[in-house]
This record gives structure tokens, C-alpha cells and sequence, in this order.
């Protein structure tokens, strides 16, 4: 939920208004290799939750070299990519700091980062030590600009002491949407005020998932055109909007709005939700949701699928510390630091081999699911930028759930501004 927050709040804010280009990597004196290995370096981060995994690693990382200081830098995550545009354009961004999917085009677009060189000795990362969708999320136009950091994938959760109430059998691998719809029609409990799932018009945790599972697709392959037409794409948003208006199995959108959803599992008013990984932890600091909630895979469709997703640590192209930061970040990318970041539980780390710890951490759950995700995962969609047509995304498939509008009608204007903004970024680059 937080961080689905924050995509949220990029694409309001970023719509609006290209990022100011800064300095390009063929012309910043931080690009050429400047800078000392001795220093102070600063780390923007948004998630609180997350801060002990990552003050631990700079403490680490500082541990073997002397002379050095790791400043973490905490941005809440509602002003976090406000405050960083504004401070790239300034010249005073931190040295390092997190990025995430939707935002990444107009950052390595604008010439806002420093390409990560990827084999050779000076290797800040090597792409085959992680999941091969999480880097190429992060290269723009041939260059590496991120290394992965950690990766989300989403399944079904569910309260077993709802389910055992109604005597209806826990949800498993077996599950299609049809299972979906008649066990949530059976959840739902209008007199105790429960409803089967909830239906929000989340992008990550929902329709990103459903609609590559009915064959559809929101962007190509060439980022030059909206997939919102395709008559398999209608199908992956029609599941939700059905739940809630023709099996009424699901809240209205108003009721989650008043209420996100996510609390509305934890307060044992949802049977089931769609979660992306992150939300385990906070899932298991309450003992009482501990006891009754467990995890299993999304129901499937056409296919099964989930979207990958994950966060990426960059370089400032203006930083005063070029070589100091591709120190630091070649560090977080270590096993020594996966493992370290894995042990939180706040975030499951993304190079290959350490996700152990953060499922063992919590031993109550099945999150193996959301491991083996990553057999069928599908890219997450984005451009050079994503938070412009996201913001489209939000407002007119928001009145399809609601039934102002119908699904199709909203998905053609959708389609059209979305070509436009798509055409935009053509023209822009020209």
C-alpha cells in the first residue's frame, strides 16, 4: 500500500509538466569518473519502514572503508518525487537514490542519471545476477541507469477465519476467476458487513495483473500504442468492475474509497485482497491478522500472470562523488546486502538467491507464492512517461468502476489521450 501510494501521487504530480533536462552523461564531469572514494555521500529513500534495512547497509558499507559517511536521506513518499524534480533541476539531489518503474523513462530521458557500466571490472552490477525483466525495467535506450534493489509480485490473500465461516475451502493454485466470483459471492455477508474481495482501480495490485492473464496488454511492445482497446484488455478490467456491480461480490468504489481496501482486509471486512509482497510485513506485525490471514496465487484466466515490479538504486549524473556513488551502489547489490536487506522483511531483495530470508522471516505465511510469482511474471508496462498516461489511466477507469460511464466508452478516451501522450514522447525525443 505505501508504495502503491506513491505511484499514485507521481502520476498526479508529474503529469503535468516535463522534467527540466540536466546535465547529459556524455557531458557531466561526474560521468567521466571524477571524484574521490573518501566522503560523505547521500541516500534519498521514501519508505520509513525500510530505513533500519537501509541505515544497516550504509553503516556496513562504511564498516570497511574509512573515511567515508553514508547520509540516508527519508523523503515521506507523498512529496518524495515533488522534491526530487525540483532538486535535480537545482543540482542538489542526493548522491544515490531510489527509483521506481513509472518515473524512470523522464529521469533517464532528461539526463538526470549516471549510466551504470554492467561488465568489465568497473561493473556496478551484472545483469545475470538478477531477474532479467527487473534490469531491463531500469535501461534506457541501450544504457544501464539502475541496479535493481528489490522486486514485488502479487498474490491472493485471504482470512481463513471468514472462509471457515462460510465453509468454503481455501483458495490454491487450482483457482480460476470463476472460482473467484462464486466463493467471493459465497464470502460475502451483507448483515456482518463483509464483502467476498475487494475491486479497487489499483493498477500494480490489480488490473495490471488481470488484464495480461485475459491476453491483453496496456502498452507495446514499442511503447508507441495504448493496448486499452483490445477486446482481451476489456476483458482484465471487466472482472472488477462485474465483482462490484453484476455479482456484487465486492465493495462499491466509493466504499473503497472511503476505505483503501487494504484496511479493509485488516479490519476483517474483505475476505480476500489482491496484495503485492511489500504488505507481508506489515501483514505480520499484527498478531491477531497473523493468526488468521494466509497467501495463495492469483485465481488465473486466460493465463496466469503477475507483474513484476521493483524499485532500482541510481546515480545523480550531477553528483560531486561519481566514483564513491557507484561504490555504494555495487555494494547494495552485493549478496552481503541482499541478505541484510532480506532479513528486514520489508522488501524482498532482488538479486537472485537471497529472497530466503525475507519468506523464512515469516513463517506463519506461504510466501513461497510470492516468490515462484517470478516463473510467470510480465513486465511492468511503462515509458519515458509513464506518470502522464497513468494519471489518464486513473481518471477514466475510475468512472467504469463506478458505472458512470461504460467500460468502453472510458477505454477510448483512455486510448486516445494515451496515444497522444504516447505521440508526445515520440516528438519530444525527436
Amino acid at each position: 500500500m505505501r508504495r502503491r501510494s506513491l505511484l499514485t501521487a507521481a502520476a498526479a504530480t508529474l503529469a503535468a509538466a516535463p522534467l527540466a533536462t540536466g546535465c547529459s552523461s556524455s557531458s557531466s564531469s561526474a560521468s567521466s569518473g571524477g571524484g574521490s572514494r573518501r566522503g560523505r555521500i547521500t541516500y534519498g529513500v521514501w519508505d520509513i519502514y525500510q530505513m533500519p534495512a537501509m541505515n544497516r547497509a550504509a553503516r556496513e558499507f562504511e564498516r570497511t572503508r574509512p573515511g567515508v559517511k553514508v547520509d540516508v536521506q527519508l523523503t515521506p513518499n507523498g512529496t518524495y518525487w515533488t522534491k526530487l524534480r525540483t532538486a535535480c533541476t537545482g543540482g542538489s539531489a542526493p548522491d544515490v537514490f531510489w527509483m521506481n518503474g513509472p518515473n524512470f523513462g523522464l529521469y533517464a530521458d532528461a539526463g538526470q542519471l549516471l549510466p551504470l557500466e554492467t561488465s568489465g571490472s568497473d561493473a556496478i552490477l551484472h545483469p545475470s545476477d538478477f531477474p532479467s525483466d527487473l534490469v531491463s525495467l531500469y535501461r534506457w535506450k541501450g544504457t544501464q541507469y539502475g541496479a535493481p534493489k528489490d522486486f514485488d509480485t502479487v498474490a491472493l490473500w485471504f482470512n481463513k477465519e471468514i472462509f471457515d465461516r462460510a465453509k468454503v475451502d481455501y483458495p490454491d493454485s487450482s483457482w480460476t476467476w470463476q472460482d473467484l466470483i462464486s466463493n467471493a459471492q459465497r464470502l460475502t455477508d451483507r448483515k456482518r458487513g463483509i464483502y467476498g474481495v475487494g475491486a479497487p482501480a489499483r493498477a500494480q495490485e490489480n488490473y495490471y495483473n488481470s488484464i495480461p492473464q485475459a491476453g491483453g496488454w496496456v502498452i507495446s511492445k514499442d511503447k508507441t500504442r495504448s493496448g486499452y482497446s483490445d477486446e482481451h484488455t476489456l476483458e482484465g478490467l471487466q472482472l472488477w468492475i462485474d465483482l462490484i456491480h453484476r455479482y456484487r461480490a465486492a465493495p462499491s468504489l466509493q466504499q473503497m474509497t472511503d476505505t483503501d481496501p487494504t484496511q479493509m482486509f485488516q479490519s476483517g471486512t474483505l475476505a480476500m485482497t489482491y496484495e503485492a509482497s511489500y504488505n507481508a510485513a506489515t501483514f505480520y506485525g499484527d498478531p491477531e491478522l497473523r493468526a488468521k490471514v494466509d497467501v495463495a496465487p492469483m485465481p488465473k484466466g486466460r493465463h496466469r500472470a503477475t507483474v513484476l515490479h521493483g524499485l532500482a538504486n541510481v546515480i545523480y549524473a550531477r553528483t560531486p562523488h561519481a566514483e564513491l556513488a557507484r561504490e555504494f551502489v555495487r555494494f547494495l547489490g552485493t549478496e552481503q546486502a541482499s541478505l541484510l536487506q532480506g532479513k528486514y522483511g520489508t522488501a524482498i531483495p532482488a538479486r537472485n538467491g537471497t529472497a530466503k530470508p525475507w519468506a523464512e522471516g515469516m513463517p506463519k505465511f506461504d510466501l513461497q507464492v510470492h516468490l515462484d510469482a517470478l516463473d510467470y511474471s510480465v513486465p511492468f508496462p511503462s515509458s519515458a512517461n509513464s506518470a502522464a498516461w497513468s494519471h489518464k489511466e486513473q481518471m477514466w477507469l475510475s468512472r467504469a468502476w463506478s458505472g458512470d460511464e461504460s467500460l468502453k466508452g472510458a477505454t477510448r478516451s483512455l486510448t486516445d489521450a494515451m496515444n497522444q501522450l504516447l505521440a508526445q514522447e515520440r516528438k519530444g525525443r525527436s
